[in-house]
């Protein structure tokens, strides 16, 4: 009895009609000292298991990098000085983040797919905690959004995915130079109609190497000795300065 229990559900399940075959260019990025950014190629096919369907599939690609909480502030000008006068604590925001489709967001995704999957940049931001303490507490999610957008470290890139006979997709994310460690989620999804039909999961690594890796662990591990060091090469530099200065004076 369980087992025709069993064979009932499991014919009763949908099958994954479409599914995603994904590629990176790299699934590793290496921060060095004369680090600029880098721009990540991915892409993809679809796998099917049914012919190719008259209603077109859309692509949505996103990298997030590490989540943490993020302090915004507001500054007024108050007799003369500009001072903070509020300020919220949004739960999590994305170190970087980048968002790569087809077509246009609001055709491609519809609000109760970007609500359940979070994928537009207002969503991928968690702000629970932060209506207690400012009225208009969605203006400071909006700053934040707008300062990262003018350093490229949000994005947002309509129409940059080319998807080639249903079948084929590939896009190009730039990384920029001030890039923080850790695990970039990459995530990729198919929609038809705005609605998700499959989604993939990988991560690219960032991680800082050489003389970039050596100066980050010493000044965590050691703060004391990369505090001496660094008064040190200053001292160095303020006298080699003041020697070259006063070699072109006597010349």
């Amino acid at each position: 009895m369980f087992r025709f229990i069993l064979t009932l559900c499991l014919l009763a399940m949908p099958l994954q009609a479409e599914e995603v075959v994904l590629g990176l260019s790299s699934d590793k990025v290496a921060i060095t000292a004369t680090f600029e950014g880098s721009d990540i190629l991915i892409f993809g096919a679809v796998k099917r298991e049914t012919a190719i369907s008259e209603i077109p599939l859309d692509v949505i690609i996103t990298v997030a990098g590490p989540s943490v909480p993020v302090t915004v502030r507001r500054k007024d000008r108050r007799f003369g000085i500009w001072v903070n006068t509020e300020v919220v604590e949004l739960d999590a925001a994305p170190s970087f983040y980048a968002v790569a489709t087809t077509g246009p967001f609001d055709e491609v995704m519809s609000n109760t797919e970007d609500l359940r999957h979070r994928v537009s940049i207002g969503r991928a931001i968690r702000s629970v905690g932060a209506a207690t303490m400012a009225e208009d507490a969605g203006r400071f999610t909006e700053a934040l959004i707008r300062i990262r957008r003018d350093k490229d470290a949000y994005q947002v890139r309509e129409g940059a995915v080319a998807i080639d006979e249903q079948t084929l997709f590939r896009t190009s994310i730039s990384l920029p130079a001030n890039l923080t460690e850790g695990a970039y989620e990459t995530r990729i999804f198919l929609t038809r109609e705005g609605r998700v039909v499959s989604e993939f999961d990988t991560t690219i690594d960032v991680r800082k190497v050489g003389l970039e890796r050596w100066l980050y662990s010493l000044s965590r591990e050691k703060p004391m000795i990369y505090g001496l060091m660094s008064l040190a090469i200053a001292i160095a530099a303020g006298w080699m300065a003041s020697a070259a200065f006063q070699a072109l004076r006597r010349g």
